[in-house]
């Protein structure tokens, strides 16, 4: 799509550069290419069209919080990615915006227990040649219309590699009874190493065990886009580790992590996919009206899943409107990509729902 011919002004024109680059291709679905193509222009479509909004830079577009590499693709392909981008000055790693505040603490509360609880499960071995296997139901809001259209929930199932890398192919996922490749994006050309875009158990075992340590680091890790704020990205790259098969101390460091994010809430009355209601992690990007969460069992803190939903009336839909939710589901390590879990693999990682 020609930037020249849709009139957006050279700031526009910035953001929706931002956009592409954090856009997983549709090419990591083998789609043809009149398809990558018509995908992406949709969304660029979209996003021009909110350019004539004087407030607003781009549009937020919601996927569910689990961005394991399928999911994103996933969802972009069926043009719901998930970016946010706001107005906020970029806060370095070490700075008093660390700090919570005191409306965080019944949040730092909550999470230090979940964080308590995850300690108390068993570390796994997982093989650099298996894969960490992933069944969960997800709904998303489309936006191409111009109005959010909530699309049907979705089974999907997900095979993620866990070799090092860096890998062209990264493991398969399988939805509405179509198996696709999970590709490396189209600028990896030498293929994606295990970080912060791939994270495998092994990487995620190599991380800081100190909270504070660990929010510096993904500070300085999250990937950057002009103008967005970093609060709330570092608040959802954690949110895309969440569930899964991870270790437990790592685990556990993620949730005291995220405490210490400012703006970071209790979400009474929280609810998954499939309307599992359980104990509720926020934070709200005020600018743009939109609340993410994180659900949690409240017997056994085991993460549920999320929602992301309008906290206030947009060009796109009223406050309340839901843009996109997750329940995770079943999570093993497998020796195959393609092939479900036995029932020894699942009880290893002792998770099914």
């Amino acid at each position: 799509m020609n930037d020249h011919t849709t009139g957006a002004s050279p700031e526009s024109h910035g953001d929706r550069e931002v956009i592409a680059r954090l856009l997983p291709t549709p090419a990591d679905w083998d789609l043809p290419l009149e398809q990558q193509l018509r995908h992406k222009d949709l969304l660029m479509r979209h996003i021009d069209h909110d350019q004539t909004a004087p407030t607003r830079s781009a549009r937020r577009l919601l996927r569910p919080a689990v961005l394991a590499p399928a999911t994103a693709l996933a969802l972009a392909c069926a043009v719901t990615a998930g970016i946010a981008l706001s107005r906020g000055d970029a806060a370095p790693a070490g700075t008093a915006s660390h700090r919570a505040a005191t409306d965080m603490q019944p949040a730092a509360a909550l999470l230090d227990r979940i964080s308590a609880a995850t300690e108390t499960h068993a570390d796994l071995t997982v093989r650099d040649d298996q894969f960490v296997y992933t069944r969960e139901k997800t709904r998303g809001a489309d936006l191409t219309s111009g109005k959010a259209v909530l699309g049907p929930l979705v089974d999907r199932e997900q095979w993620i590699a866990q070799e090092p890398g860096p890998l062209r192919k990264q493991g398969l996922i399988r939805q509405d009874g179509e198996t696709m490749p999970i590709n490396a994006d189209l600028g990896d050309t030498n293929g994606t190493p295990a970080g912060i875009s791939r994270p495998t158990y092994r990487w995620l075992g190599s991380l800081p065990t100190d909270p504070d340590k660990l929010l510096a680091y993904l500070y300085t890790k999250t990937p950057h886009a002009d103008g967005r704020e970093r609060d709330q990205a570092v608040f959802e790259q954690i949110g895309s580790m969440l569930g899964g098969v991870m270790p437990p101390r790592t685990a556990a460091a993620l949730y005291r992590a995220a405490a210490k994010i400012p703006g970071v809430t209790p979400a009474p009355g929280a609810r998954d996919a499939i309307g599992r209601k359980g104990l509720g992690i926020a934070r709200d990007d005020t600018r743009y009206g939109i609340r993410t969460e994180w659900v949690f069992d409240a017997k056994s803190f085991a993460f549920l899943g999320s929602r992301s939903y309008l906290t206030k009336d947009a060009s796109y839909g009223k406050a309340g409107t839901l843009l996109s939710s997750s329940a995770e589901l079943e999570h093993a390590v497998v020796d195959e990509a393609g092939r479900q879990p036995t029932d020894a693999e699942r009880s290893r990682t002792g998770r099914r729902s």
